[in-house]
């Protein structure tokens, strides 16, 4: 039976006339709170957008002001689909076959798109698909988004349509038949069938016009020595899975050398099997990735090097060509012919001397040896372009001679060494018109500007090599007014066909009984490339002639490409910019990299200052009278004595924000197109702040962060000699750290659970995994300034470290030796500094997920905790930024967001135009001031993975699982998956005598493993 009884408050409820009564019923507070006091004024207050952490912060005392004020967010309005196009299923990611091609990068890949919009970059794992992402392929994605490409065509500087474009040119090419001057295509190498029939279409038309292929870093040497030993300008392929031994003299097959794409091969064969693996031997003059990655490295000048060449030519031929003496390096050389004859066909090598003498001798060097690894007839036809070709071409432009001009994808005026000229000679042709997704150094000084489409918006097809052709899609509709240099020569030559009804054409003759539509769902076609072609090259006569070189005087200068910039066009993509060089840890910036002996003599320094940041000298360069002022040096160890190192790519002006303007030009002392010059170095005033995001430079004998041998004790030892687990002290007692533990465990078996397991044998340090990072997760960029305050915000990154010996293992047996305090100071202190000649060793580092993680334990808000698949999660709404997290996490990898780099003018990268944030991952959180973040072993794709396979009703396949990382590797040494399934790659790695944890001595079990890495010093 219910109750009647009255209960009451306060005295004055029992009054039931009272108005306060009657008030308080309806409101908390008698009298009103004064809000627009407290937050601003009431016109402030309506047109705020304050965050809820400010809001809570301002109003927490008072649970119903903080409603008022939430009301007052921004309105963001959407417009559904009136008609739902099939395709697209909101929430859902579609994938498109296409290939990239921007002259200098050639990639077959997959396109994520989120509801119309490419965000991501994968690897097309098809059988025919042999050439994966590098990183900049991963950040073109971002360069669609630039709000500083040209968006509708431009003639003397004003905006104009295409049909005056049309009109134009069309006027132009009629002009030029009547006065009988020259037409010009100049374009970068497109390796486009499609459009090599185009343009010969258009030359049959035009019978005056010629056609040009110009690439801003040459390979001319090398396709002038294979035109002339096989009677075709193309590239000789290489599979270095299938070589024992890989000589490389001056050769970064690691990097770019020749299109890059070869650390596949190269990462299975360096993985011991049986125990065998690959032997790699590296020439060079500066520090590369591939010599990085070396078992034995021989630093030498670029003159030292085309002796040494010749040499291995006489070991391996039985010539007698007479050489110079290499002094201290005689005998290596002499060691490294005789390895490479003994392997026979198994042997393989290779050089990126910019020397058409050089470039032969290769060829018959692997000639001769019948090398398995040596592939010419599936040569690649790429980088095509021809130096005395362009030559001519300026030389014909002053001289008047040139009336139309049509450019494709080149940027002369930036990139060639004699751009006055060119320029002069601009200035004299009557009609020039510049095919760009940018108006850049040279478009500006054109009397023509035509906006070109991303390669993302385009159609198009390429044969990067023979035996495979692939196809380029689009994935979203043009963003602005542009039309593809294919469209328009179909104009021009009177040809109403569309460019796709072409493409298609050409396309499904080459792919002979396949559909169209299987081959733009495939994206690649292969077939039999054939047999190579004959030439008639004289091998001796070059060996004779590269015997003769001497050095020139002064320091040799050795040219490069970045792995994060390569020839610069994607300089305003703010990804490459903060993305640190494998092998400096410096970002945002090129310099000069010389000896610590050369830096010695000329006074040249580094140094770190108070803040932790590295300073170093400004330089002068002078190339052939030409200088560059106020380059910054860095001191590079592992830099031949008597050369210098300067990255291409930089420096450039036009058509770019003001925070991507870093660097020099180094392509104006890029002299006749060749890499190594004869230059001279003098020091500057003033000193030059570096990004550099890892200062350490050596292990300091600390062998448990990085664990390796040789192949001969992996062959003879057990694995606790070379692998051994830590010890730790428990009662007294020597006890194995992975029997202790400071937590409770519970059983994991049940379930997924994931591991990530990074061999460092297969690791080549490229750093592609760190922008596929950045894309899938919406990592910030937050320029060069906060990086060098150590607030750089990657979730991955990739430690580089030095041996302060000539090996790891003597660092070991230094560390060893070691006896007192004082003696141990001086050891150490001298451990920091790498020898002239170190060898280096990569470890990719990220959240470790420890299923003991000290994180979880100190958060005081339980922001980080762990889930039941592994995965260490962090809730960003539960964050308030105390940072005992990062204070107590043993791997530094968690990020602090010092500021809101999103849709904030400070940080005027990607995320502050509407246009930049279209890249952005909608299954991923934008992060906001004050919070942690870090590495989330991709959670939202694994749990992806699993929704698939439940909507299809079935278990999830072997290896089904995937993050970013590891889908990004094409070297394999990242593997990805569920330990429970013990059928996965994973588990089994995981069992594996190689594997260890980081810094297992601590107890954290992280979720991540690593594989010792094994060098091959057997002679």
């Amino acid at each position: 039976m219910a109750s009647n009884k009255k209960y009451w408050k306060s005295v004055e409820e029992l009054n039931e006339n009272s108005s306060i009564v009657e008030t308080l019923r309806n409101n908390e507070f008698v009298e009103e709170i004064p809000t627009d006091e407290f937050l601003g004024d009431g016109a402030t207050l309506a047109a705020s957008s304050t965050s809820r952490r400010d809001f809570l912060k301002y109003v927490g005392f008072s649970t119903a002001a903080a409603t008022l004020a939430a009301c007052e967010g921004p309105v963001v309005k959407s417009i559904p689909y009136v008609v739902q196009p099939e395709e697209i299923i909101p929430g859902v990611a579609d994938y498109y076959a296409t290939t990239m091609n921007d002259g200098f990068d050639f990639a077959n890949i997959l396109i994520k798109t989120r509801e119309g919009r490419p965000i991501k970059v994968e690897n097309n794992n098809l059988a025919g698909a042999k050439f994966g992402a590098n990183g900049r392929v991963h950040a073109s994605v971002l360069s669609l988004y630039d709000s500083m490409r040209l968006k509708q065509p431009k003639i003397k500087g004003k905006d104009a349509s295409w049909s005056e474009v049309n009109a134009a040119v069309a006027k132009s090419l009629t002009e030029a038949k009547t006065k009988g001057g020259q037409v010009v295509l100049l374009t970068g190498t497109m390796a486009s069938p499609s459009t090599d029939k185009l343009i010969a279409e258009f030359i049959a038309k035009n019978p005056n016009a010629k056609h040009v292929v110009y690439d801003a870093v040459s390979s001319s040497t090398a396709l002038d020595a294979f035109q002339m030993a096989y009677g075709e300008r193309a590239l000789a392929d290489y599979d270095f899975e299938k070589a024992d031994v890989i000589v490389s003299i001056g050769a970064d097959f690691l990097g770019d050398w020749q299109g890059g794409n070869y650390d596949s091969g190269y990462a299975k064969g360096r993985v011991p099997k049986n125990g065998k693996m690959s032997k790699h031997i590296q020439i060079e003059a500066n520090m590369s990735l591939a010599g990085a990655n070396a078992d034995k490295r021989i630093p030498l000048t670029v003159t030292q090097q085309k002796q040494a060449l010749v040499k291995i030519y006489n070991a391996i031929t039985g010539s007698s060509v007479g050489t110079a003496n290499l002094g201290d390096k005689e005998a290596a050389v002499a060691k490294t012919a005789q390895q490479l004859k003994a392997a026979g066909a198994k042997g393989v090598l290779v050089s990126g001397l910019d020397d058409v003498n050089a470039q032969l001798l290769v060829l018959a060097i692997n000639k001769a040896l019948s090398s398995e690894a040596f592939n010419p007839a599936a040569a690649r036809l790429i980088r095509k372009g021809d130096n005395k070709a362009v030559m001519q071409l300026v030389a014909d432009m002053k001289a008047g001679a040139v009336h139309t001009l049509i450019m494709n994808g080149v940027n002369p005026l930036y990139t060639l060494p004699n751009a006055a000229d060119f320029q002069a000679g601009l200035a004299k042709v009557s009609t020039s018109v510049a095919f760009t997704l940018r108006e850049d150094e040279t478009a500006i000084k054109s009397k023509i500007s035509a906006p070109v489409p991303h390669y993302l918006e385009s159609w198009g097809d390429v044969m990067i090599a023979k035996g495979q052709y692939a196809v380029t899609q689009p994935t979203i509709r043009p963003l602005f007014d542009t039309k593809q240099f294919q469209e328009a020569l179909l104009a021009w030559t009177g040809n109403t066909t569309s460019y796709y009804d072409y493409l298609k054409a050409v396309g499904t003759s080459i792919a002979g009984g396949t559909s169209w539509n299987k081959l733009v769902h495939d994206g690649v076609y292969a077939f039999e490339a054939g047999v190579a072609g004959a030439g008639a090259a004289d091998f001796a006569g070059a060996a004779a002639t590269l015997a003769q070189a001497k050095n020139a005087g002064g320091l040799e200068l050795v040219l490069y490409t970045k792995t994060g910039m390569g020839d610069g066009q994607q300089a305003n993509n703010p990804w490459l910019q903060e993305f640190p060089d494998p092998i400096t840890r410096a970002s945002w910036d090129n310099y000069v990299t010389v000896s610590k002996k050369d830096a010695e003599a000329l006074e040249l320094e580094n140094y770190n200052v108070a803040n932790g940041g590295l300073n170093g000298s400004y330089a002068t360069l002078e190339v052939g009278g030409v200088k560059l002022e106020n380059v910054p040096v860095i001191i590079q160890p592992g830099q031949a004595v008597g050369t210098i190192g300067l990255a291409l790519g930089y420096g450039r002006k036009e058509a770019m924000k003001a925070e991507m303007q870093v660097g020099v030009n180094a392509y104006k002392v890029y002299a006749n197109l060749n890499a190594n010059q004869s230059a001279k170095l003098t020091k500057g005033s003033g000193d030059h702040e570096f990004a550099c995001v890892q200062l350490q430079k050596t292990l300091m004998g600390r062998g448990d962060i990085v664990k390796e041998t040789t192949l001969e004790i992996f062959n003879t030892k057990d694995a606790e000699i070379w692998n051994p687990v830590p010890m730790v002290s428990l009662d007294h007692q020597a006890t194995p750290a992975t029997e202790v533990d400071l937590w409770n465990s519970f059983d994991r078996s049940v379930g997924h659970h994931f591991n990530l397991s990074i061999d460092l044998n297969s690791c080549t340090g490229c750093g592609a995994c760190v922008i596929a990072c950045h894309a899938e997760n919406n990592v910030p960029v937050v320029g060069k300034s906060e990086v060098r305050r150590s607030r750089d915000m990657h979730w991955l990154r990739i430690d580089r470290y030095y041996s302060s010996e000539d090996t790891f293992k003597g660092d070991v047996d230094l560390k060893g030796e070691m006896s007192g305090l004082m003696n141990s100071i001086d050891t150490f202190t001298g451990m920091e500094d790498p020898s002239e000649n170190p060898q280096v060793a990569f470890q990719p580092v990220m959240c470790q997920h420890c299923n003991h993680a000290p994180c979880e334990t100190v958060c005081p808000v339980a922001a980080t905790s762990h889930g039941r698949q592994g995965q260490n999660h962090m809730a960003y709404n539960r964050c308030v930024g105390t940072r005992y997290c990062a204070n107590n996490c043993p791997y530094k990898v968690r990020r602090f967001n010092w500021f809101l780099y999103n849709k904030n003018s400070e940080f005027d990268y990607h995320m502050n135009d509407d246009l930049g944030r279209m890249v952005l991952n909608p299954d991923v959180n934008v992060r906001s001031r004050g919070v942690m973040e870090k590495c989330s072993m991709c959670i939202q794709m694994t749990q992806a993975t699993i929704l698939k396979a439940k909507k299809e009703g079935r278990v999830v396949a072997k290896d089904e699982f995937q993050v970013a990382c590891s889908a990004a590797c094409t070297s394999g040494a990242m593997v990805f998956g569920d330990v429970n399934d013990k059928e996965s790659q994973v588990a089994k790695l995981a069992e594996d005598d190689r594997m260890y944890h980081l810094l297992e001595h601590i107890g954290t079990k992280p979720n991540v493993f690593y594989h010792v890495k094994v060098r091959n010093t057997q002679e």
